[in-house]
């Protein structure tokens, strides 16, 4: 059985290697984390249990097909950490329907399902998110991925001390496409878009003058369009 938060689509990824991408998300229910800042809390508290709920993979890809209306696409697995729960026979039924998947993850966990995966973002957290990183759980996620799923790195910034510890992180996977994006701090209510605006051209700068010009910077796509609205 798969505990789970919501599962909604097809919408598009927001964020990463796949933004704009057409996609469903599976997002599983309970995180090894609490980051200072995280945006999923209906996700990770346990406060929020009793909005939680287990299905079986066939029930999950069930209505995942219902969704799509039997038209295979992206399947986005996040949370939480869903690294947390076993997740491979909603990944080969899926499969064998044409459906693609990919995980966002923080490399805490290691999952032996990884290497099934078609995409996989890796989101170590931050010194912002006043959580530890485990280099050596975060190699071992990378040493489950193997050499099937394309896997990127993507690091959320909320300030300074959080892009120079990405740069750490640049320098020692030069091998992981790096994505940078600014962190939504501002999660009660509808967020300031001309700050998030701001944020943006600050962390555009900040890349430039570091010369950092195999990286990726990009928004939170669905912060923009949706603010911090759940299920779009």
């Amino acid at each position: 059985m798969i505990l789970l938060s919501e599962v909604f689509g097809p919408t598009i990824q927001g964020e990463g290697a796949g933004i704009g991408e057409p996609t469903v998300f599976v997002r599983t229910a309970g995180c090894d984390f609490r980051c200072a800042w995280c945006d999923t809390l209906h996700a990770v508290d346990k406060s929020h249990r009793g909005d939680w709920y287990e299905r079986s993979a066939d029930a999950v890809l069930a209505e995942i097909e219902q969704l799509s209306g039997g038209q295979p696409l992206l399947v986005t697995i996040s949370g939480g950490n869903p690294a947390t729960q076993d997740l491979t026979r909603l990944i080969q039924l899926g499969q064998e329907k044409g459906y693609r998947f990919a995980v966002e993850t923080q490399g805490s966990v290691a999952a032996p399902w990884f290497g099934l995966l078609d995409m996989m973002t890796l989101s170590p957290k931050p010194p912002s998110s006043k959580m530890r990183f485990s280099r050596d759980r975060f190699e071992n996620s990378l040493l489950r991925a193997g050499d099937k799923p394309d896997v990127s790195l993507k690091i959320v910034i909320a300030d300074e001390d959080d892009l120079d510890w990405a740069g750490e992180l640049k320098a020692r996977y030069p091998q992981l496409p790096l994505f940078l994006q600014v962190c939504n701090t501002q999660l009660n209510g509808d967020p300031d878009q001309s700050k998030i605006a701001a944020d943006m051209r600050w962390l555009v700068d900040q890349v430039m003058a570091r010369q950092w010009y195999d990286v990726k910077v990009l928004p939170q796509l669905h912060v923009y369009l949706w603010g911090n609205a759940l299920g779009v």
